[in-house]
């Protein structure tokens, strides 16, 4: 089968589309053959070798974790799943034709398999750091960096949750987070007064690691109230790097139930075939991404 995968740690150029042999489900596991696969900043976080002390992987090795796609293998002790489903959820080594899941769940009706793919990862991330940061109904949550997947999940769940959202993002952005339901501000010089004129901040996330703990701080007056995914060196200002998963298939029934009571939609902003996996990297890093980026297979 095809794969991405990679033999050193390094830039997007170390990817490479290989010849491999068919991964396979073992007990409590399911293949699929790929359909879409999800590109997240951890996949490029891993390929660069950021969490090797934290969480080493032997090289070489395949890229991706979320995907969506066509049961074709079950593995023993699974039940309730079988040949020809349609599925979306989260695996290893997923950027390939075929991939092993390790939690799924069946597709909501009318998603297409390049929406579904971007929905694993991105869900399980946006409702484990709201619950970790602590906000509550009623009170302001600021974001950011929250145009991109986990940005338009927050923005969307905490809508639904009665949560205000002040979301930041470039120019270009600002009526898509306003479609969500934030209150949309850029980021750049004089942010912080921005954010201050539109009121009370109770508290933050930071989803793109551009150097704003500091402000984050400032703005909730605790660094308790303040939550990264993206800034390895949130810690050294008191403030928790949020990396342990939470429980995916929760996070998977709980995207199902919001997307069919329409109160959840990630669009696709751009899709790649398993060939321009480097360029999908690569847009990734550069941030200002507007949804999910997809790799078709």
């Amino acid at each position: 089968m095809k794969k991405v995968s990679f033999t050193e740690f390094g830039g997007p150029d170390v990817l490479h589309l290989i010849d491999a042999e068919e991964s396979h489900a073992g007990p409590g596991q399911i293949r699929i053959a790929v359909r879409a696969a999800g590109v997240n900043p951890v996949d490029w976080r891993i390929r660069e070798g950021q969490f090797q002390k934290a969480n080493p992987i032997e090289l070489p090795a395949g890229v991706g974790l979320d995907a969506s796609g066509v049961v074709d293998e079950v593995g023993e002790g699974v039940e309730g799943v079988q040949a020809g489903d349609h599925v979306f959820g989260e695996g290893t080594s997923t950027y390939a034709e075929f991939a092993v899941l390790s939690a799924w769940a069946r597709m909501p009706e009318h998603l297409t398999f390049e929406e579904a793919a971007g929905y694993p990862s991105v869900m399980e991330t946006a409702l484990r750091i709201i619950r970790q940061v602590g906000v509550r109904p009623g009170q302001t949550l600021l974001v950011s960096g929250a145009s991109g997947g986990v940005g338009s999940a927050v923005l969307q769940i905490a809508r639904d949750r009665g949560i205000t959202v002040i979301g930041t993002a470039g120019a270009a952005n600002q009526d898509y987070l306003r479609s969500l339901g934030a209150t949309a501000t850029t980021y750049g010089e004089g942010w912080t007064e921005r954010v201050r004129q539109l009121g009370r901040v109770d508290a933050a996330l930071d989803l793109a690691g551009s150097g704003v703990i500091r402000e984050l701080v400032e703005l909730t007056g605790d660094p308790q109230k303040v939550i990264s995914i993206a800034d390895l060196g949130a810690p050294e200002f008191g403030v928790r790097f949020s990396g342990v998963a939470g429980s995916v298939p929760d996070a998977l029934a709980e995207a199902a139930a919001l997307i069919a009571r329409g109160k959840l939609h990630i669009p696709v902003e751009k899709t790649y075939t398993l060939a321009e996996a480097a360029a999908a990297h690569s847009d990734s890093q550069a941030g200002h991404t507007r949804g999910r980026r997809v790799i078709v297979v």
